[in-house]
């Protein structure tokens, strides 16, 4: 029996999968994905993270506080972790405005947004027993990336038909332009990725 060589074919240059960050003092490397061809974004998922929503909301209530917001304002599901332990820190209730209309939500407010990792539309529903924490009331709306600002934006529309009155938005991440930004509360940025072919 005589042994054949085999003949290996070059590897492509590496493609990174992940992107390292460190924030409020913990380190994730997050998966990239591709949100169209050539386009990918870093996706922080911290449902099941305690250490990392436990640190993030520690860092991120003090900055809160000075808005004086009366309840905190979220949209289902990713922010739901985050948003708990920031109304445990802040000593505050909170509302999670719904993906999905069930029929014991009553009479529910609701506003459309486009969802950038779906790239489908979705509707906000805020229900019918929240309506009256957030009359009147001064919110803050937390989301756990804000990216588009679609979501933001269904938050926004929601809580203002709702009269209340915004007084800031907080997140651990922005992405994208940082520019575009300014204004929300945030640990961090992440970077849009785009492929070159070249």
């Amino acid at each position: 029996m005589t042994e054949r060589s085999q003949h290996k074919e070059p590897s492509p240059a590496p493609r990174h999968d992940t992107y390292p960050v460190t924030v409020a003092g913990v380190q994730r490397d997050l998966r990239l994905f591709e949100i169209k061809p050539g386009v990918r974004i870093a996706i922080l998922n911290i449902l099941g993270d305690t250490e990392l929503v436990q640190a993030v909301s520690k860092e991120l209530a003090p900055k809160l506080k000075s808005y004086r917001p009366d309840i905190l304002v979220t949209a289902e599901a990713k922010g739901i972790p985050l948003i708990y332990a920031l109304a445990v820190e802040l000593d505050l209730p909170y509302v999670v405005l719904r993906k999905k209309y069930k029929p014991y939500m009553g009479n529910a407010m609701s506003a459309e947004t486009l969802s950038i990792t779906t790239g489908e539309p979705q509707t906000l529903f805020l229900d019918e027993k929240d309506r009256q924490l957030v009359v009147g009331k001064r919110v803050i709306l937390i989301d756990d990336v804000i990216s588009t600002g679609s979501t933001l934006q269904g938050m926004r529309l929601v809580t203002i038909q709702a009269q209340a009155d915004v007084v800031a938005e907080a997140a651990i991440f922005t992405e994208g332009d940082r520019a575009k930004w300014s204004d929300v509360i945030a640990l961090g940025h992440l970077p849009v990725f785009i492929d070159n072919d070249d």
